[in-house]
């Protein structure tokens, strides 16, 4: 199977048939969370709810009215995460066979055009996390990247608040 068919040309749009592309790492952050709310933080409210129920009004019964809010919240995110679990296509940067170019995964450090350099690595929507250099597929650096199926050397134009800047790669690395 080609590498290039994994990556649409309509980067944005990368829930393709539903599925939201994730590293294993994030799969797993999500599935811990899932779980963590599921077997340890809803039956600890389910057991003040009980409590602050069997002391009387609960109209009046600030315990039981946040315990209720939390229960809905609780269960509104856990059915949140089942979902994007069920519908989250794992893909493992170390697998990538072309390790020249940017896919998925792809830790890359640039340099832009106030010669900035600048490292990130391209993980899920889900994943994305500034302050530790991980940014979403949607991203219009990774966008950018991806689409140009970038090596070292190139320089590509990326679609920035401020207009059109161009990047130059400096490195291309994958874990493992």
């Amino acid at each position: 199977m080609d590498d290039d068919d994994d990556y649409p040309d309509e980067a944005p749009s990368l829930a393709l048939g539903g599925k939201f592309y994730m590293t294993p790492e994030g799969f797993a952050r999500l599935k811990a969370e899932r779980e963590q709310l599921s077997r340890v933080e809803r039956p600890r409210v389910v057991e003040i709810v009980s409590w602050a129920a069997s002391n009387g009004d609960r109209s009046e019964n600030a315990d039981y009215q946040y315990g209720k809010r939390r229960l809905r919240e609780i269960d509104r995110r856990t059915r949140f995460l089942g979902k994007r679990l069920e519908s989250a296509e794992v893909v493992d940067p170390a697998m990538q066979t072309q390790r020249d170019r940017v896919f998925f995964g792809a830790t890359v450090t640039y340099v832009d055009e106030s010669d900035q350099e600048r490292t990130v690595t391209i993980v899920g929507v889900d994943e994305a996390d500034m302050a530790a250099g991980k940014v979403s597929l949607t991203a219009p650096i990774a966008v950018a990247l991806i689409k140009a199926k970038a090596r070292v050397g190139d320089e590509v134009p990326v679609h920035t608040p401020r207009g059109v800047e161009l990047m130059e790669v400096l490195a291309i690395r994958y874990p493992g």
